[in-house]
């Protein structure tokens, strides 16, 4: 055998070894890391709850502490465009945070639909009345939840994949947020508390389904916060606070220890 038949079949042999042993080789040019990333999507993903607020993120409440801020530190993709607000609809991230995306756009993530049913009327209903009420009030969203949300979430991933055709799009969900028959004494009934994990079920189950129509990447983060919702002793969630735009929103740890792992084994 040649010197140069040697060396080729020796670094064949290498090169082999390394990818069975799961040795890492250098990222290619297309990976997510190295492209640019989108974070888009509500008060989930822009860290409403977890405090430190970039001061030019105004009522949109962008956190150093939310996961697509925490990723992009950790992951130092080409570039990084944070522009998930508080409060935002699958109508208003259509309309207004969805000009960051273009041809280069490697990762996108998202959540969205939870203000699209009222969430945040749900909860008021279920705190400050009766039990009645409030059970009105989780079956008319799940209604909305079955009957509109679909048609929303399809027009917005259609969308982003339009801007973005290149992207890898992970949507992500939102947690149960009681630990039923957990540590809470006062405060819901439990027959509210059940009602309402029941229809983030619901919710959680729709955006994963139009989300594999996509064709995009659903991650769940329903099992990172086992063990950490509210009544479990140890919650990842806000009950009612001041300020209450913090009410019912993953704290600090809950970006870290509940969303950031559901997006990075994603993305």
């Amino acid at each position: 055998m040649s010197v140069r038949r040697f060396w080729a079949s020796a670094s064949t042999l290498v090169l082999a070894a390394a990818a069975a042993l799961g040795v890492a080789q250098p990222a290619s040019a297309n990976s997510t890391a190295a492209s640019g990333y989108v974070a888009l999507g509500d008060s989930y993903s822009s860290g409403v709850g977890a405090g430190s607020y970039l001061s030019d993120s105004g009522d949109c409440r962008r956190s150093t502490k939310a996961y697509p801020y925490l990723w992009a530190a950790a992951n130092s993709p080409s570039s990084f465009s944070f522009v998930a607000c508080s409060g935002a609809t699958t109508n208003s991230v259509a309309s207004t945070q969805l000009g960051a995306l273009n041809s280069s756009t490697g990762l996108v993530s998202i959540t969205a639909g939870g203000n699209d049913v009222g969430f945040a009327n749900v909860m008021q209903d279920c705190v400050l009345s009766s039990e009645a009420t409030c059970l009105n009030s989780v079956n008319s969203a799940v209604t909305q939840v079955r009957n509109t949300l679909p048609s929303r979430l399809s027009s917005l991933y259609g969308s982003i994949k339009s801007r973005a055709p290149q992207a890898r799009v992970v949507v992500l969900g939102y947690p149960r947020f009681y630990k039923l028959s957990g540590s809470c004494i006062a405060g819901l009934t439990e027959k509210k508390r059940a009602a309402i994990n029941d229809a983030s079920d619901v919710l959680n189950g729709v955006i994963a389904k139009q989300a594999a129509n996509a064709g995009f990447t659903y991650s769940s983060v329903v099992d990172k916060f086992t063990g950490h919702e509210l009544c479990s002793g140890d919650a990842w969630l806000h009950s009612v606070s001041i300020p209450v735009y913090n009410s019912y929103h993953p704290k600090a740890a809950g970006q870290s220890g509940g969303y950031l792992p559901a997006f990075r084994s994603a993305a």
